[in-house]
C-alpha cells in the first residue's frame, strides 16, 4: 500500500516537472510575441512547442511524464505593414513572428491547472501515507 501510495507521488511530480518546463516555454513565447526582425533578411522569433513522453522508471515500475523534445512551430509568420521598420521588405512589410498571445495564455491556464491537479494527488497521497503510519503506530 505505502510503495503504491510513494509511487503515485512519484508519478505526479514527474508531471508537475513536464508542466513546469511547459510553462517556461509558454512564457518564452509571450515575452518574444513582438519581437520583430531587425533586417528584412532576419526571422522573427519561431514559437516554441514542447511535446511529451511517457517513460518507464525501472526503479518503481512506474510510467513517468518526460519531456520528448522542445522544438519549434514551422507554421507561417505573420505580416505587418510598417515601411519605416528597419526589418520592412521592399514592399514596406515586416515578418511578425507565428505567436498568438491568446493561445499561449490559454496553454498556461492548462498547465497550471494540470500543475495544480498533480499538486493535490500530491497532497492526497501524503495524507493517505501519513494515516496509514499512524494507524501502524496504533
Amino acid at each position: 500500500m505505502a510503495t503504491e501510495l510513494i509511487k503515485s507521488m512519484l508519478i505526479s511530480a514527474s508531471g508537475m516537472r513536464a508542466q513546469g518546463q511547459r510553462l517556461r516555454v509558454l512564457s518564452e513565447n509571450l515575452a518574444n510575441a513582438n519581437t520583430l526582425p531587425l533586417s528584412p533578411n532576419e526571422d522573427p522569433y519561431r514559437r516554441k512547442i514542447i511535446t511529451f513522453r511517457s517513460e518507464l522508471d525501472k526503479a518503481t515500475g512506474a510510467e513517468m511524464v518526460k519531456v520528448r523534445r522542445i522544438g519549434v512551430d514551422r507554421s507561417d509568420f505573420g505580416m505587418k505593414y510598417d515601411p519605416d521598420h528597419p526589418g520592412a521588405d521592399a514592399n514596406g512589410y515586416v515578418r511578425t513572428p507565428n505567436v498568438n498571445s491568446l493561445i499561449e495564455m490559454m496553454d498556461m491556464k492548462e498547465a497550471q491547472r494540470s500543475y495544480e491537479a498533480n499538486l493535490n494527488v500530491i497532497e492526497a497521497s501524503k495524507a493517505m501515507l501519513m494515516r496509514t503510519i499512524d494507524i501502524l503506530r496504533s
